[in-house]
């Protein structure tokens, strides 16, 4: 039996013991899987112990970087990112599944990147991962956020689109929200960006009006107000409770050693999504 755990600051309302044990019954694969949460005064102490309790073991926030320092190799993605959220013990190896959860739940969303414009809003961990999945996938990049030095921070290791300092008011096929605003004590709100003539304003109408998709990485609310808004104004939304499903199937697949595909992954989260109402 696979013993297993989610790891970060405070994990205790986390849905990862939910949809791993879920996933890996459906591979008939029994498992364990605990939550843990850890002060960050104390992860660098109590690291080494997780390797020696659990035979893999899922990483959150705020700890996808600090993590990488216990690890022998860094695989896949990780590599590029270097932050990890998946670990397999006995190799002392790091995984990073997100941009794979990405890029799954726009497939199966019917949501095509290739030569589409897409713009980001956040430059952070979320977003350097979509930055570069979308720019392997073909689509013509272009990011934003609010903190010009971490921009330039993600274009310096990623030089695969254009950062912007101001957003135009230009159409977009696709908008991500990958700063996290929406959710929590921001619940209610949508991100700020510097709209070309506007000033400092809440992305609105007055940009998700000239897109096709908004795709938002918040999964509580299900429906944020950034998606709330898009969808008032008839476009298509993708909420990212799918992409948070599709990484940790994904790391299940590492797990087992097992090749990821997208409609299995889209038939486990129909299962999923049934076995949860």
């Amino acid at each position: 039996m696979l013993k297993l755990a989610v790891v970060g600051k405070d994990v205790s309302a986390s849905l990862s013991p939910r949809m791993h044990t879920m996933i890996l019954s459906a591979f008939r694969e029994p498992c364990t899987y605990d939550k843990v949460s850890v002060s960050p005064a104390d992860f660098a102490r109590r690291a080494g112990e997780l390797f020696e309790t659990y035979d893999a073991f899922n990483v959150t926030i705020p700890f996808k970087g600090e993590i990488v320092g216990f690890l022998k190799e860094l695989r896949g993605d990780a590599q590029i990112f270097g932050a990890v959220n998946t670990v397999v013990s006995r190799e002392r190896a790091g995984y990073n599944t997100d941009g794979y959860g990405f890029l799954c739940m726009l497939e199966n969303a019917d949501v095509s990147p290739a030569g589409k414009r897409a713009l980001v809003l956040g430059a952070g961990g979320a977003g350097r991962s979509v930055i570069r999945k979308l720019a392997d996938a073909g689509a013509d990049v272009f990011a934003y956020d609010k903190d010009p030095a971490r921009l330039a921070a993600c274009l310096n290791d990623l030089p695969c689109f254009v950062a912007l300092s101001e957003v135009p008011l230009a159409p977009y096929d696709i908008i991500v929200n990958c700063t996290g605003v929406g959710m929590h004590e921001t619940v209610g709100m949508t991100p700020e960006a510097e709209i070309s003539g506007l000033g400092k304003i809440p992305v609105g109408r007055e940009l998700l009006g000239s897109c096709e998709t908004a795709v938002d990485l918040i999964y509580e609310p299900a429906r944020s107000e950034f998606l709330r808004v898009a969808a008032d104004c008839g476009k298509k939304i993708v909420s990212g409770g799918a992409m948070l499903f599709y990484q940790a199937y994904c790391a299940d697949c590492i797990f087992l050693g097992k090749t990821p595909c997208a409609q299995e992954a889209k038939r486990l989260y129909k299962k999923y999504l049934e076995e949860s109402r």
